[in-house]
């Protein structure tokens, strides 16, 4: 009996573990549990290749801190990549560092980090004091509707990280944050680097 009740209270704590690390390595944009009509647009990218690449004329795009309009064409030819993320969420501050790091290391290399906040409205008064609390090295900004729907139609998981080649081809789709996220990342990028 006793060892019955002992099995049923490692599994009980080996449950909840795992579901308080599930519940730390990603955060959801959802707050309200409502769900809204997202438009389809010609479907998000998948964690399955190939995606069409990015197309160099694409409008899609967001607004810099400075509020200045980006597209992702403004980056063809360096290998881009782009981090949806909030203040709020907690494995967004964590997958931070990295990407700074990598900024750091592999900028003069033709890579261009991006972080686009999709928090809400009452987030974006948060982001400078964020980048600075972070040392964010790499531009922040605030997507358009039409580049966070088509991103992030399928799973409104944060962080999410997209890794595209210098032609546009998606190489990489990270959802969430975990250490090993981090050298997933970073061997993505490098495979960009190197592909022509």
């Amino acid at each position: 009996m006793f060892s019955k009740l002992k099995q049923s209270a490692v599994l009980f704590l080996l449950v909840n573990v795992a579901l308080l690390i599930a519940s730390t390595s990603a955060c959801t944009n959802d707050k309200s549990g409502e769900t809204e009509a997202t438009p389809v647009l010609s479907g998000p990218p998948s964690t399955t290749f190939p995606m069409p690449p990015l197309k160099a004329d694409s409008e899609m795009g967001w607004l810099s801190g400075d509020g200045q309009r980006q597209k992702l064409a403004d980056y063809q030819g360096k290998v881009l990549v782009i981090d949806f993320y909030a203040t709020w969420c907690e494995p967004c501050r964590e997958s931070i560092p990295h990407l700074v790091t990598l900024q750091n290391q592999l900028g003069a290399r033709g890579v261009q980090i991006i972080g686009l906040n999709v928090g809400g409205a009452d987030d974006r008064v948060k982001v400078a004091q964020f980048a600075r609390d972070l040392g964010v090295n790499y531009p922040l900004g605030f997507p358009d509707q039409t580049l966070t729907d088509f991103f992030l139609s399928d799973d409104q998981t944060i962080p999410q990280t997209f890794v595209f080649g210098r032609g546009g081809q998606l190489i990489k789709r990270i959802i969430g944050y975990q250490k090993s996220s981090g050298v997933e990342l970073e061997k993505a990028i490098t495979s960009g680097i190197e592909v022509k």
